[in-house]
């Protein structure tokens, strides 16, 4: 009796597919015929189907409305965007008296977990979960539409070394090689092909782009998130802590300086006094423990200042650097004088090293197509570097094999 009642359903289910599946030209072959004989018709139809066959029938129309539900869920109908001037308060409840928890910046995306019949929705994004007055959301389509102005598109190498090109064209120069696993900023996306991001062109200030099949790569898109107000104070006191070291490295490069000056004028004052005509020896620069040692405050120096802001021409480690600027700026708070441009240091800065000597606070230098370098980072060992990279990313840290390396100088030595 149950095994009925099924039946009778998947009939019913199968006959309203089997009519929505009719090509139009077989409807209007036959459109002089009444409903009660179509009925008949199908009726007949269904007298000569054996059950199994009923049952495919069923399983098929059961899959095949699956597949057309999968298809119409967009992925972004629980996603929200917010369209908030500058942010919008995240709270513990749906009241605008409630708790602060987190902000929700314009362009930051949230899922939304809820709606609510008074105009909130709960919504959870990056670390916080809580609740805003949806008025300040593009939800769904609305949010789809706001990818390209907002979100991030990236690009990981799936393939063990891949070609970037000059065009989209695998007849254009190769401008680099980069490994598998790393992940660029896609600039445009071509269809077969990607525009990446390699890095800042310090001659213009622009993106150094190159060419992608896509097909050697996965393509994901990111949001911002929220950010809570523990994050907030805690992004707040590592830019305090960051102010501070460069303050206090300042500082002491100062004490240093007058040290030295001191030790010079007693030395000439003493060889003055002397009745040798003999000057003693120079203070030695250093043994290899100490200059081991002065590396690595040298990249821990450097590190301090990641997060902060990428500005071409400019030379502060807080306030925004170029490459070549960030570098000096590091080097110049340790009393070291090396030229300002990526592409003079290359020449002018310590002395050229080989990759297999490579050591943490050597300079590393990347070049364009045509051989001119127009980057440059600081290696921090275990195969990374730090770089004031681009405008979009700022100072960041990487692997140190993402583009083609030129040439490697060590400024402690």
């Amino acid at each position: 009796m149950r095994k009925d009642k099924v039946l009778k359903l998947a009939i019913g289910i199968v006959s309203t597919t089997l009519f929505l599946s009719v090509p139009s030209a077989v409807v209007h072959a036959n459109s002089f015929i009444s409903s009660e004989q179509g009925i008949a018709g199908i009726s007949a139809i269904l007298e000569n189907t054996t059950q199994q066959q009923l049952e495919e029938a069923y399983n098929a129309s059961i899959q095949l409305m699956e597949a057309k539900s999968e298809e119409t869920v967009s992925p972004y109908a629980n996603l929200g965007v917010s369209i908030a001037e500058e942010y919008v308060n995240i709270r513990k409840d749906a009241s605008i008296d409630s708790e602060v928890v987190g902000k929700l910046y314009r362009g930051c995306a949230a899922n939304i977990l809820e709606t609510l019949d008074n105009g909130w929705v709960k919504i959870e994004s990056g670390d916080v979960k809580g609740y805003i007055a949806s008025e300040f959301l593009a939800i769904g389509d609305e949010a789809e539409s706001m990818v390209d102005k907002y979100a991030t598109t990236y690009a990981t190498v799936t393939t063990q070394t891949l070609r970037v090109r000059s065009d989209k064209s695998t007849d254009a120069s190769i401008l680099t090689l980069i490994p598998e696993g790393e992940t660029y900023i896609v600039t445009k996306d071509y269809g077969d092909w990607v525009e990446i991001l390699l890095g800042n062109d310090e001659d213009t200030g622009g993106d150094f782009t190159g060419f992608v099949k896509k097909e050697y790569v996965t393509i994901s898109v990111e949001f911002k998130y929220a950010i809570s107000i523990k994050e907030e104070n805690r992004i707040k006191e590592e830019q305090e802590k960051a102010e501070k070291a460069e303050k206090d490295r300042k500082k002491k490069l100062a004490e240093e300086e007058a040290e030295k000056k001191e030790a010079a004028r007693l030395a000439n004052e003493k060889a003055n006094n002397s009745d040798d005509d003999t000057n003693s020896n120079p203070p030695s620069s250093g043994d290899s423990s100490s200059y081991a040692s002065l590396r690595s405050d040298i990249v821990d120096y450097a590190l301090k200042f990641v997060g902060n802001s990428y500005v071409w021409g400019g030379t502060s480690l807080t306030h925004g650097a170029d490459c070549s600027g960030f570098v000096q700026a590091i080097y110049a708070d340790f009393g070291y004088n090396i030229p300002r441009t990526s592409r003079d240091q290359a020449v002018g800065a310590g002395k050229k090293v080989s990759e297999s000597d490579l050591l943490p606070g050597d300079l590393i230098f990347y070049a364009n197509s045509s051989g001119t370098v127009n980057h440059v980072a600081m290696y921090i060992g275990n195969g990374k570097i730090v770089q004031a990279a681009n405008s979009r990313q700022g100072i960041i840290t990487s692997q140190y094999k993402y583009r083609d390396i030129y040439r490697i100088r060590r400024i402690i030595y």
